[in-house]
């Protein structure tokens, strides 16, 4: 009888011993992956000290160290970047939606910046600036032979600071303003009425300013049109590319009664978060379709997804681009930041929409010119270069072609039409094609995060 406590014992040791050992091997690979790690930054450190000390003109170490950050954070995925302080402080600018400037809507013709509209009250407006004026000077400098980017980063500038512009109008007369810039807030929703009945609601990116500027369109359109005359609204997302989780959370709110939005979920479980939507939907319940293609992306595809899985909206357009990845800020040292993929989000039904993109409920197709065919094309997330891969089936995007002339916008032209009763999903008439049935939300249980806005 003794032998058997004492057998069991035995196991007991070994158990310990194998126990030991395994953790033995953990440390024993830790510390080697550790040290490791350490040769290679000494190998870093030996290459910097060569370039300074051998290369045939003295480098800028700041630049150097700042182009090898670079270089590990872009080995990581496409949207992973490290941004140096006037990166940083544009990024901001953009996720507020303010920035100094004069308050104008500007595009390239011929070589010159054209004013497509001033906003209201702001600097350029109250300086006489009109719609459709070339912009050839500023401050003395010739426009012509600047990108875009270039002539609106010399208008932009500090609050209170002056610029001047020399104009060409209407293609006749020279004219010259003094425009003092101020914080410019530029109108990231525009609205408008489609006929009588048809609210039109385009927002252009995802900024601090977006949820708020919807909620005040929506309630102006249905003022103007009335309550019980509209129809419905079409929420135009054509070539947006994202921006702030939380505004794309509040947006699909702004339309939901209940359910789940989206959810992200990291590298651990405790990154893992769902948001909820919150009882009130801003437009009473109004029928609403929503407008995708190849340029919309990111909090884009997040609020349409929540909605074409929730039953609540009708898509119509092309298939998205198909970034299904959330990125972090995280401030450093010295005004530079890291931006870095720290989730992935998925769609109420559990689906993962990374380098696949939203599928349309019904497909419209444009007509493309024909000297734009083939450069309309968005190839999506699946085409990028060390994009993260997540569905096995990837799918490129489509195009990302919309007509300036609204009469010729096919893919609004159907949803108006779809909302006055004049096609259905299952009648979508010529030129529209209904798409197989997107998967229904899960049932799952009622737990997670309300979204922290609402109406």
């Amino acid at each position: 009888m003794r032998k058997i406590p004492v057998f069991l014992s035995g196991v007991a040791l070994g158990a310990l011993a194998l126990i030991a050992l395994d953790e033995m091997r953990v440390a024993a690979n830790a510390n080697a992956a550790a040290s490791d790690t350490y040769r290679r930054l000494t190998l870093f450190g030996e290459v910097f000290d060569k370039i300074r000390t051998d290369y045939v003109e003295k480098p800028d170490e700041a630049k150097l160290i700042e182009s090898a950050i670079n270089g590990m954070v872009t080995s990581l995925d496409p949207h992973s970047s490290f941004l140096d302080q006037k990166s940083n402080q544009e990024m901001q600018q953009q996720t507020r939606g303010e920035f100094g400037g004069l308050g104008i809507e500007v595009q390239m013709e011929d070589g010159l910046v054209k004013v497509v509209t001033p906003f209201d009250d702001s600097p350029a407006a109250k300086a006489g600036v009109m719609a459709n004026d070339l912009v050839t000077h500023i401050d003395g400098e010739q426009v012509q032979g600047l990108t875009l980017s270039q002539a609106v980063e010399k208008m932009k500038g500090p609050r209170g600071t002056k610029v001047k512009l020399k104009l060409w109008r209407n293609k006749k007369e020279t004219v010259e303003v003094e425009i003092t810039r101020d914080t410019i807030r530029p109108p990231v929703v525009r609205a408008q009425k489609e006929g009588d009945a048809v609210g039109y609601l385009r927002i252009g990116s995802f900024n601090e300013q977006t949820f708020e500027g919807l909620k005040k369109e929506v309630e102006k359109l249905t003022a103007e049109i009335g309550k019980d005359k509209l129809k419905g609204f079409v929420l135009d997302l054509r070539n947006n590319p994202g921006g702030l989780l939380d505004q794309a959370i509040y947006v699909a709110d702004a339309f939901l009664e209940s359910g789940e939005i989206v959810s992200t979920r990291g590298k651990t479980n405790d990154q893992t978060n769902r948001a909820l939507a919150r009882p009130g939907d801003i437009t009473g319940g109004k029928p609403l379709v929503v407008l995708i293609n190849g340029g919309s992306a990111s909090a884009s595809e997040i609020v349409a997804g929540a909605l074409q899985d929730q039953e609540r909206a009708t898509i119509v357009g092309s298939r998205s681009f198909g970034k299904g990845s959330v990125q972090s800020i995280f401030q450093l040292r010295g005004n530079y930041a890291l931006k870095l993929t720290t989730q992935l989000y998925y769609t109420p039904s559990g689906r993962s929409i990374q380098g696949k993109g939203i599928t349309p409920d019904v497909a419209v197709v444009q007509d493309v010119p024909e000297e734009l065919k083939g450069r309309d094309e968005i190839k999506g997330e699946a085409s990028m270069r060390g994009h993260i891969k997540v569905n096995e089936e990837e799918q490129g995007g489509s195009s990302g072609y919309v007509p300036p002339d609204r009469t010729k916008d096919k893919q609004l032209i159907w949803a108006v039409r779809f909302l006055n009763g004049e096609v259905s999903k299952e009648n979508p008439g010529e030129g529209a094609t209904l798409m197989p049935k997107q998967p229904k939300p899960e049932a799952r249980a009622n737990t997670g995060k309300p979204a922290s806005q609402k109406n």
